[in-house]
Protein backbone atom coordinates (compact mmCIF):
# COMPACT_ATOMS: atom_id res chain seq x y z
CA UNK A 1 0.00 0.00 0.00
CA UNK A 2 1.38 3.43 -1.23
CA UNK A 3 2.10 5.98 1.46
CA UNK A 4 -0.57 8.99 1.83
CA UNK A 5 1.28 12.20 0.42
CA UNK A 6 0.92 15.11 3.43
CA UNK A 7 1.95 18.42 3.01
CA UNK A 8 2.62 20.43 6.16
CA UNK A 9 1.98 24.10 5.30
CA UNK A 10 4.76 25.86 6.16
CA UNK A 11 3.48 29.53 7.35
CA UNK A 12 6.88 30.42 8.97
CA UNK A 13 5.32 29.82 12.92
CA UNK A 14 5.66 26.20 13.71
CA UNK A 15 7.85 23.13 14.74
CA UNK A 16 7.95 22.33 11.22
CA UNK A 17 10.76 19.58 11.76
CA UNK A 18 9.54 17.91 14.62
CA UNK A 19 5.83 17.34 12.96
CA UNK A 20 7.67 16.29 9.85
CA UNK A 21 9.35 13.41 11.91
CA UNK A 22 6.38 12.64 13.72
CA UNK A 23 4.24 12.05 10.43
CA UNK A 24 7.13 9.71 8.79
CA UNK A 25 7.02 8.04 11.83
CA UNK A 26 3.43 7.77 11.69
CA UNK A 27 3.57 6.06 7.93
CA UNK A 28 3.26 9.29 5.60
CA UNK A 29 5.13 10.83 2.68
CA UNK A 30 5.75 14.10 3.99
CA UNK A 31 6.64 17.34 2.35
CA UNK A 32 7.26 20.79 4.16
CA UNK A 33 5.68 23.56 1.78
CA UNK A 34 4.80 26.86 1.41
CA UNK A 35 4.03 26.66 -2.00
CA UNK A 36 0.19 26.68 -2.90
CA UNK A 37 0.38 23.98 -5.63
CA UNK A 38 1.77 21.96 -3.54
CA UNK A 39 -0.60 21.86 -1.00
CA UNK A 40 -3.86 21.43 -3.65
CA UNK A 41 -2.34 18.33 -4.73
CA UNK A 42 -1.44 16.40 -1.06
CA UNK A 43 -4.18 13.45 0.14
CA UNK A 44 -4.12 15.20 3.41
CA UNK A 45 -2.64 18.76 4.89
CA UNK A 46 -1.46 19.36 8.08
CA UNK A 47 -1.30 23.10 9.54
CA UNK A 48 0.77 23.20 12.34
CA UNK A 49 1.59 26.29 14.18
CA UNK A 50 3.33 27.53 18.12
CA UNK A 51 3.56 31.25 18.54
CA UNK A 52 1.24 34.55 17.74
CA UNK A 53 -1.89 34.06 16.08
CA UNK A 54 -0.69 37.05 13.87
CA UNK A 55 2.11 34.91 12.40
CA UNK A 56 0.23 32.09 11.60
CA UNK A 57 -2.21 34.17 9.49
CA UNK A 58 1.01 36.43 8.06
CA UNK A 59 1.84 33.20 6.89
CA UNK A 60 -1.07 32.39 5.11
CA UNK A 61 -1.91 35.75 3.83
CA UNK A 62 1.74 35.54 2.23
CA UNK A 63 1.82 36.11 -1.89
CA UNK A 64 -1.61 37.34 -2.00
CA UNK A 65 -3.11 34.86 0.14
CA UNK A 66 -2.64 31.75 -1.72
CA UNK A 67 -1.37 29.10 0.99
CA UNK A 68 -4.65 30.26 2.47
CA UNK A 69 -6.84 29.75 -0.73
CA UNK A 70 -5.27 26.38 -0.99
CA UNK A 71 -6.04 25.20 2.34
CA UNK A 72 -9.21 26.60 2.12
CA UNK A 73 -10.06 24.90 -1.17
CA UNK A 74 -8.55 21.46 0.35
CA UNK A 75 -11.04 21.37 3.22
CA UNK A 76 -13.62 22.85 0.84
CA UNK A 77 -12.97 19.24 -1.30
CA UNK A 78 -13.15 17.22 1.61
CA UNK A 79 -9.26 16.63 1.61
CA UNK A 80 -8.34 15.75 5.37
CA UNK A 81 -6.94 18.31 7.56
CA UNK A 82 -5.81 18.22 10.84
CA UNK A 83 -4.40 21.24 12.37
CA UNK A 84 -1.63 21.43 15.81
CA UNK A 85 -1.80 24.35 17.89
CA UNK A 86 -2.68 27.51 15.76
CA UNK A 87 -3.87 25.04 13.58
CA UNK A 88 -6.91 24.90 15.14
CA UNK A 89 -7.09 28.59 16.14
CA UNK A 90 -6.70 29.72 12.85
CA UNK A 91 -9.91 27.35 11.77
CA UNK A 92 -11.82 30.29 13.41
CA UNK A 93 -12.57 33.99 12.49
CA UNK A 94 -10.43 35.50 14.56
CA UNK A 95 -8.52 35.34 17.66
CA UNK A 96 -8.19 38.09 21.43
CA UNK A 97 -4.61 37.72 20.68
CA UNK A 98 -4.68 40.10 17.38
CA UNK A 99 -7.84 41.80 16.34
CA UNK A 100 -6.52 42.81 13.19
CA UNK A 101 -5.53 39.46 12.08
CA UNK A 102 -8.45 37.30 10.13
CA UNK A 103 -8.74 33.61 10.68
CA UNK A 104 -9.95 31.07 7.97
CA UNK A 105 -13.42 31.36 9.47
CA UNK A 106 -14.16 27.51 9.02
CA UNK A 107 -15.54 26.51 12.51
CA UNK A 108 -18.01 29.16 14.03
CA UNK A 109 -16.52 30.39 17.52
CA UNK A 110 -14.00 32.10 18.93
CA UNK A 111 -10.58 32.04 20.57
CA UNK A 112 -9.90 33.68 23.74
CA UNK A 113 -7.30 33.89 25.97
CA UNK A 114 -7.24 32.45 29.73
CA UNK A 115 -8.28 34.60 32.38
CA UNK A 116 -5.32 36.32 34.16
CA UNK A 117 -7.32 36.94 37.31
CA UNK A 118 -8.53 33.44 37.70
CA UNK A 119 -6.99 31.63 40.43
CA UNK A 120 -6.70 27.65 40.88
CA UNK A 121 -8.91 28.27 43.96
CA UNK A 122 -12.05 29.54 41.55
CA UNK A 123 -12.07 26.96 39.56
CA UNK A 124 -10.82 23.64 41.27
CA UNK A 125 -10.81 23.83 45.02
CA UNK A 126 -8.79 25.17 48.45
CA UNK A 127 -5.20 26.15 47.29
CA UNK A 128 -5.42 29.64 45.80
CA UNK A 129 -2.67 29.96 43.42
CA UNK A 130 -2.23 31.59 40.70
CA UNK A 131 -3.15 30.30 37.49
CA UNK A 132 0.03 29.52 35.62
CA UNK A 133 -0.44 31.19 31.75
CA UNK A 134 0.88 29.76 29.30
CA UNK A 135 -0.62 26.33 30.24
CA UNK A 136 2.50 24.40 29.90
CA UNK A 137 2.57 20.43 30.24
CA UNK A 138 0.48 17.13 30.43
CA UNK A 139 -2.84 17.27 30.67
CA UNK A 140 -6.10 14.34 30.74
CA UNK A 141 -8.04 14.93 27.89
CA UNK A 142 -12.20 13.53 28.15
CA UNK A 143 -13.61 12.50 24.66
CA UNK A 144 -17.01 15.49 23.83
CA UNK A 145 -19.84 14.48 21.23
CA UNK A 146 -17.65 15.08 18.08
CA UNK A 147 -15.30 12.11 19.08
CA UNK A 148 -17.45 9.41 17.85
CA UNK A 149 -17.65 11.30 14.36
CA UNK A 150 -13.99 11.17 13.54
CA UNK A 151 -11.54 8.37 13.00
CA UNK A 152 -8.56 9.82 14.05
CA UNK A 153 -9.78 9.36 18.15
CA UNK A 154 -9.98 5.41 17.30
CA UNK A 155 -7.48 4.83 19.51
CA UNK A 156 -7.51 7.85 21.77
CA UNK A 157 -9.71 6.49 24.76
CA UNK A 158 -11.06 8.66 27.55
CA UNK A 159 -8.13 10.20 30.39
CA UNK A 160 -5.24 9.94 27.45
CA UNK A 161 -2.72 12.47 28.25
CA UNK A 162 -1.46 15.34 25.66
CA UNK A 163 1.65 17.86 25.95
CA UNK A 164 -0.16 21.37 25.48
CA UNK A 165 1.56 24.93 25.81
CA UNK A 166 -0.45 27.97 24.84
CA UNK A 167 -2.52 31.00 26.36
CA UNK A 168 -5.33 30.98 24.29
CA UNK A 169 -7.96 28.33 23.68
CA UNK A 170 -11.02 27.53 21.15
CA UNK A 171 -14.40 28.62 21.94
CA UNK A 172 -16.52 26.51 18.98
CA UNK A 173 -20.32 27.95 19.25
CA UNK A 174 -21.20 24.73 18.71
CA UNK A 175 -20.65 22.23 21.50
CA UNK A 176 -21.03 19.43 18.61
CA UNK A 177 -17.85 20.44 17.44
CA UNK A 178 -15.77 19.65 20.65
CA UNK A 179 -13.79 16.02 20.08
CA UNK A 180 -11.72 16.29 23.08
CA UNK A 181 -11.63 18.64 25.80
CA UNK A 182 -9.31 19.40 29.52
CA UNK A 183 -9.17 21.50 32.03
CA UNK A 184 -6.42 24.27 33.33
CA UNK A 185 -8.43 26.58 35.71
CA UNK A 186 -11.56 25.39 33.78
CA UNK A 187 -12.74 23.55 30.98
CA UNK A 188 -11.45 24.27 27.83
CA UNK A 189 -11.59 22.63 23.78
CA UNK A 190 -8.39 20.28 23.68
CA UNK A 191 -9.66 19.32 20.30
CA UNK A 192 -12.44 19.68 17.87
CA UNK A 193 -13.72 17.29 14.76
CA UNK A 194 -16.38 18.29 11.85
CA UNK A 195 -16.39 16.08 8.27
CA UNK A 196 -12.66 16.01 7.22
CA UNK A 197 -11.55 18.57 9.35
CA UNK A 198 -9.38 17.38 12.95
CA UNK A 199 -7.66 19.65 15.07
CA UNK A 200 -6.07 19.72 18.12
CA UNK A 201 -4.58 22.78 20.64
CA UNK A 202 -2.33 19.76 22.25
CA UNK A 203 1.16 19.10 20.19
CA UNK A 204 0.87 15.43 19.22
CA UNK A 205 4.28 15.58 17.73
CA UNK A 206 5.99 16.14 21.91
CA UNK A 207 3.26 13.78 23.37
CA UNK A 208 5.16 10.22 23.01
CA UNK A 209 3.33 7.20 22.93
CA UNK A 210 -0.53 8.86 22.62
CA UNK A 211 0.31 11.78 19.89
CA UNK A 212 2.10 8.86 17.62
CA UNK A 213 -1.05 6.88 17.96
CA UNK A 214 -3.38 9.85 17.02
CA UNK A 215 -1.28 10.73 14.50
CA UNK A 216 -1.00 7.45 13.01
CA UNK A 217 -4.74 7.22 12.83
CA UNK A 218 -5.02 10.40 10.89
CA UNK A 219 -2.29 9.31 8.75
CA UNK A 220 -3.98 6.05 8.08
CA UNK A 221 -7.52 7.14 8.03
Amino acid sequence: MSRPRIAVVDTGSGNLRSVEKALVAAGAEVSVTGDADEVARADKVVVPGQGAFGGCVAGLDKNGGALRAAVLAAIGKGTPYLGLCLGLQVLFAGSEEDATCRGLGVIPGRVVRFPTGMTAAEATGPTATRLKIPHMGWNDCWRGEAASRTSVLADTPDGTSFYFVHSYYAVPADARDIALQTEHGLRFCAAVARDNIFACQFHPEKSQVAGLSLLRRFVSG
